[in-house]
């Protein structure tokens, strides 16, 4: 029996293409989906992704249920526009390839070993395609930059910046402002392709008696795809975010302190804080000694949360555990039992809080976050006499109101954490 494979790769649209010689097919199903500029989420409602990928999964799924098919391989194809930075576009073409595996792995059934990831950064092949089977002015000179740009850029991104500088200059601009409206909103997409082989089986005549002969042998042929030339690359690990950050307005108070918060994902984080400060002066009764720490939960909402993690307006609770020793040359304010342990002596706190986090540049925000809540425990009040602090009395706090005030500076750790700032991508 001779084998024949046909590859299909279908490019726009969502499609299904069945062609067939003998009884070996090849399937193609693929799916086109669109960002908006500089983002990595994936919106249903933005230009009708949510209902081709719909369909995608349901075409995939019915075939996924007919035994006669051998899933080849997925290729998600993912690219950007042009416009901003060739490293910010690669971080970004990585995010989005990220969401789509994140819709394929909650929408199929497909394994991890069968996906095959290519992400472009700008997308430059497909706006010659675009530009070549346009009628737009300057079409020619246009193209003629375009194809001085090798296949290859990921490791120039001087080659980018100057393309694009030159595009942007010729004739005034008016080139590249035509293509910003026409053809950079169809290079924010990613193609998604799975292909398949299958047998058909033929449909069985009624059975007649066989004389007793040997059955023919089969011989089966091994299938390969080596033809194809597209080799596994493994899935981008979704990128890690991190932030070390302090309070200013501790630090004013001469309160050093040190916080950490870690993205998990869909615009959560968790986070911590510590604060230390012990200092005193015996002779002039002035103490100012204070210590605990903060565990928090924070979401992040709002557009700017969407496009970068950690960035923007949050909501949050909290809780506090801490100690404190306040005198300065009067009466004095003592948290919990004195000489006893740290919960012997710790006021708590739980609250929840409102902030919002303003990139400075790409790994500096300040973070403006206020609290409220229920603050409790024992403290106690006295009074420096004859060298010695003399005890007053022993109250027992309970607080309603205010409890959480931070401008914090905040650093985004590690080579590929940042705030996203530094304009449109």
């Amino acid at each position: 029996m001779e084998y024949r494979i046909l590859l299909l790769i279908v490019s726009m649209l969502f499609t299904g293409t069945v062609m067939a010689e003998g009884t070996l097919n090849k399937d193609t199903i693929s799916v086109r989906v669109y960002f908006r500029q500089g983002y990595s989420i994936l919106e249903s409602a933005y230009r009708n992704n949510g209902t081709r990928l719909e369909m995608f999964a349901a075409q995939f799924r019915a075939l996924q249920a007919d035994q006669t098919i051998r899933l080849r391989y997925i290729h998600i194809d993912v690219g950007t526009s042009p416009e901003g930075s060739s490293s910010l576009n690669r971080r970004l073409s990585d995010k989005r390839a990220i969401q789509i595996m994140d819709y394929l792995h909650n929408h199929t059934s497909l394994p991890d070993s069968l996906m095959k990831f290519n992400s472009h950064g700008i997308n430059w092949e497909g706006l010659k395609k675009l530009v070549s089977a346009s009628d737009m002015s300057y079409k020619d000179e246009v193209l003629e930059i375009l194809h001085t740009m090798p296949k290859q850029v990921l490791c120039n991104s001087g080659i980018e910046d100057e393309c694009k500088q030159q595009l942007k200059t010729q004739h005034g601009g008016q080139p590249y402002k035509y293509m910003y409206r026409h053809f950079f909103p169809e290079l924010r997409s990613a193609n998604v392709n799975i292909y398949c082989e299958f047998e058909r089986l033929p449909k069985l005549e009624r059975p007649i008696a066989i004389a007793n002969h040997p059955a023919p042998k089969v011989e089966t042929l091994p299938m390969s795809l080596e033809s194809t030339h597209t080799a596994p690359v493994s899935a981008p690990r979704k990128p890690f975010c991190m932030v070390l950050k302090t309070n200013m307005l501790y630090d004013a108070l001469l309160i050093p302190n040190i916080g950490a918060e870690l993205h998990i994902g869909q615009g959560w984080s968790v986070g911590c804080n510590w604060m230390y400060s012990w200092w005193k002066n015996d002779t002039r009764h002035n103490y100012w000694r204070i210590y605990g720490g903060e565990l928090g939960i924070r979401k992040y909402i709002g557009r700017r949360a969407t496009k970068n993690p950690l960035t923007g307006h949050h909501l949050g609770i909290y809780s506090q555990i801490l100690t404190y020793d306040f005198e300065t040359g009067g009466r004095g304010y003592m948290a919990g039992t004195p000489g006893g342990t740290l919960l012997d002596k710790a006021n708590y706190t739980v609250g929840l809080e409102y902030g919002y986090s303003l990139p400075v540049n790409r790994k500096l925000s300040i973070d403006f976050t206020l609290g409220a809540g229920y603050m409790t425990g024992q403290y106690h009040e006295y009074l420096p006499l004859d060298g010695c602090n003399v005890w007053q009395s022993t109250k027992q706090r309970r607080w309603f109101g205010p409890t959480k005030a931070e401008i914090s500076l905040v650093w985004f750790v590690g080579r590929n954490s940042c705030n996203g700032k530094g304009g449109k991508r």
